[in-house]
């Protein structure tokens, strides 16, 4: 793992190639097939791990064994940080979506990194305060606003623009998508349906395009 291919990842782009030097034995590549589970649930907190290539998802389960999918994440994405800094377990479970390479980085390591770049530290923080921003949107999408417009806010969250046009490039399969937004796949299924005819979505295959963006943040908003 050289330096130049630490700074692609966005975390590391901040360091030097001498903090970068010093860095690289505190982090090791490692390969997932699809359906690994990288942590679980209430283990001990011992690593951050990056994404380099793949995708992921964050769940957690109730006694029943319902899974609740928390996030879904992609390259240059990390997860695993909050445990470092308060030494509880694990808080959620992790499961690759499809083939994964990562790096592995140790808790020594990220601590002692850490400590001494305040940039680092800054985009640690940075990423913490957003992910709670994610949390209060989510909390307030499961409080007010009913399944047809959590599926629109998550196919806005998703969705990234491409030559003019807004895309969900992979967009989750229906039952992911029942369990990020606390519905069942029958309604999920049923309001997809009724977006592609009220002509507001096309699907094809695992793509949808937004093709009334303003109509599904109304809906989005719960208006």
């Amino acid at each position: 793992m050289t330096p130049r291919i630490l700074k692609t990842v966005p975390l590391f782009s901040s360091l030097s190639d001498e903090q970068l030097h010093v860095l690289r034995p505190c982090l090791q590549q490692r390969s997932y097939p699809r359906n690994s589970l990288i942590v679980r649930v209430g283990e001990e907190t011992d690593a951050l791990y990056i994404i380099l290539t793949g995708r992921v998802k964050i769940q957690i389960s109730d006694e029943q064994g319902h899974e609740v999918i928390l996030a879904i994440m992609g390259p240059h994405e990390y997860f695993g940080e909050m445990g470092l800094f308060d030494d509880q377990p694990r808080s959620a479970s992790v499961e690759t979506l499809e083939a994964c390479e990562m790096l592995r980085f140790s808790k020594s390591g990220f601590m002692a990194c850490l400590k001494d770049n305040l940039e680092l530290a800054m985009i640690i923080i940075r990423n913490l305060v957003k992910r709670l921003r994610e949390a209060d949107r989510k909390i307030e999408s499961l409080a007010l606003i009913d399944v047809y417009g959590r599926v629109a806010r998550l196919l806005l969250d998703h969705a990234q623009e491409i030559d003019g046009i807004w895309i969900v490039k992979q967009a989750p399969p229906k039952q992911e998508m029942a369990r990020m937004i606390g519905a069942s796949r029958e309604m999920v299924s049923r309001v997809v349906k009724d977006l592609q005819q009220r002509g507001y979505i096309r699907a094809e295959k695992r793509k949808i395009f937004l093709l009334d963006k303003i109509s599904m943040a109304k809906r989005a908003s719960g208006s």
